[in-house]
């Protein structure tokens, strides 16, 4: 059954990445857009991966301050409770000051390796958007060589006496048989509506001619 569903897999993919193929070939350009859109996406997911990586940064330099201050309150308090005396509040504070100080020195570290992912992260995005500028670009010079050859590409076919010289002789000569027709009937009707009127004005004559000689 596993190998059922393998043979179908490799099936299903092997029919996709022929359909890619040809629809690469029948329009490079617009592979070459769902490409970028792609890349688009993916330089998102990385900036909002670096707002993250800033956030987490501002937090844990908040707790790395705060855990400084709390136990730089804490020594202070141990010193000034050792000097008076106070030998059990003494230990007390010393011994919150070495666990605010562990944290510090926790955070500290934690502070340190986010710092320098984020670092990491900032170059490496600087680059993905400078790859992404170029290949913006590179589809612009892409789209200009295309626009170039389709238009050289019509011209020639239109230029080309051996391709289209019957065509075109073809369709200027059904063009000036319909014009002809159309010329003909146009001096038929103009012809058939003069005698028309010539008839019967002569026979308008010819009888106020007869009513004049009686």
């Amino acid at each position: 059954m596993t190998n059922l569903f393998t043979r179908i897999k490799n099936t299903i993919t092997a029919d996709l990445h022929e359909a890619l193929d040809q629809k690469e070939n029948k329009n490079p350009i617009a592979m070459l857009n769902q490409y970028l859109r792609e890349c688009e996406q993916e330089t998102e997911k990385v900036r909002k991966l670096l707002e993250r990586q800033y956030t987490l940064k501002d937090e844990f330099t908040r707790e790395y301050h705060q855990a400084e201050e709390l136990a730089n309150k804490r020594k202070h308090q141990a010193d000034i409770a050792s000097k008076a005396g106070e030998t059990e509040l003494a230990h007390f504070a010393s011994s919150e000051y070495q666990q605010y100080q562990d944290r510090s020195n926790r955070i500290k570290a934690s502070l340190d390796q986010v710092t320098g992912q984020l670092g990491d992260l900032e170059r490496k995005y600087e680059e993905m958007k400078h790859k992404l500028k170029d290949m913006h670009l590179r589809r612009m010079e892409l789209m200009g060589r295309e626009n170039v050859t389709r238009a050289n590409l019509r011209m020639n076919q239109v230029l080309d006496a051996h391709t289209y010289s019957d065509q075109s002789y073809s369709k200027f000569k059904e063009i000036e048989n319909y014009l002809d027709r159309l010329e003909h009937q146009v001096n038929s009707s103009y012809y058939r509506n003069t005698i028309d009127t010539r008839i019967a004005q002569i026979e308008k004559e010819m009888k106020l001619e007869e009513s004049k000689s009686i």
